[in-house]
């Protein structure tokens, strides 16, 4: 391995250092909120990256929204109207009672 045979003076340090410089990080505005960011970041603001959402829960929603509904089974048929029954029975139970008043 090579070793410097004499130590760099602090002159000739600075000087080979003198081209480091800072530069400003790119930014860009986030497509969801319009936020300043960091590219090739999450958007602190909504969570979001590239307009998708990142967070788990985030992403379950939107894909719940995305998907379109299943074929809903005969048990799932049977469960649903008879809740619309039961609504219908409130509603006359209602009626009535307004109606002896």
């Amino acid at each position: 391995m090579a070793v410097p045979k004499k130590r760099t003076g602090h002159s000739a340090q600075g000087s080979r250092r003198a081209n480091w410089k800072a530069t400003k990080p790119e930014t860009t505005k986030c497509p969801n909120c319009g936020a300043t960011v960091l590219t090739h970041t999450v958007c602190t603001e909504c969570g979001t990256y590239k307009g998708q959402p990142v967070k788990l829960a985030d992403k379950a929603a939107a894909a719940a929204v995305a998907e379109k509904p299943a074929k809903k089974s005969s048990k799932a048929k049977a469960a649903k109207v008879e809740e619309t029954v039961e609504e219908v029975k409130a509603e006359e139970t209602s009626e009535e009672t307004k109606s002896e008043e």
